[in-house]
């Protein structure tokens, strides 16, 4: 089976750790059981969501009506990105290019990944560093795939 293959369905978000360069303890940036879901379709597109878990809700149940801290808070536990995605068989690499994104420098980013799988499990990887939280860091994400809701 293909990687791109092995892709195609939806994950459940496990795990996602980044490793500081500068060899500094890992970090859990949506905390140490976040939520979320990865999705991959079988016409080359994918949609990423990824949370901290209990979210506060906002005191106004008008979503254009929250505090600025409650916009930060929220900013700050969450991002979605959805866009193309490409896998070269030959060498493993898989990229998202990112289309739309709750973090808008990443529009029209094409992101390299490494993706390795054991069972129902994705565990994807940057193939660059980039900068969290003022660090440089790589990240490691870890998927477990999602039982069908087609069968329950």
């Amino acid at each position: 089976m293909s990687i791109r293959e092995k892709l195609i369905g939806t994950w459940v978000l496990e795990s996602y750790t980044e490793y500081p360069v500068d060899g500094s303890a890992p970090a859990h940036p949506f905390g140490e059981h976040p939520e979320g879901f990865i999705i991959y379709t079988a016409d080359g597109y994918m949609s990423a969501q990824l949370s901290a878990a209990n979210r506060a809700s906002f005191s106004s149940g008008d979503w254009f009506g929250g505090a600025d801290a409650e916009y930060r808070a929220q900013g700050l536990s969450y991002i979605a990105y959805s866009g193309p995605f490409n896998v070269d068989e030959d060498s493993g690499e898989l990229t998202h290019t990112i289309a739309v994104s709750m973090f808008p420098n990443w529009i029209g980013q094409a992101q390299p990944r490494t993706a390795n799988f054991a069972d129902d499990i994705l565990e994807l990887g940057n193939t660059s560093q980039y900068r969290s939280s003022g660090r440089a860091v790589n990240a490691r994400i870890r998927w477990r795939r999602a039982k069908s809701q087609t069968a329950q």
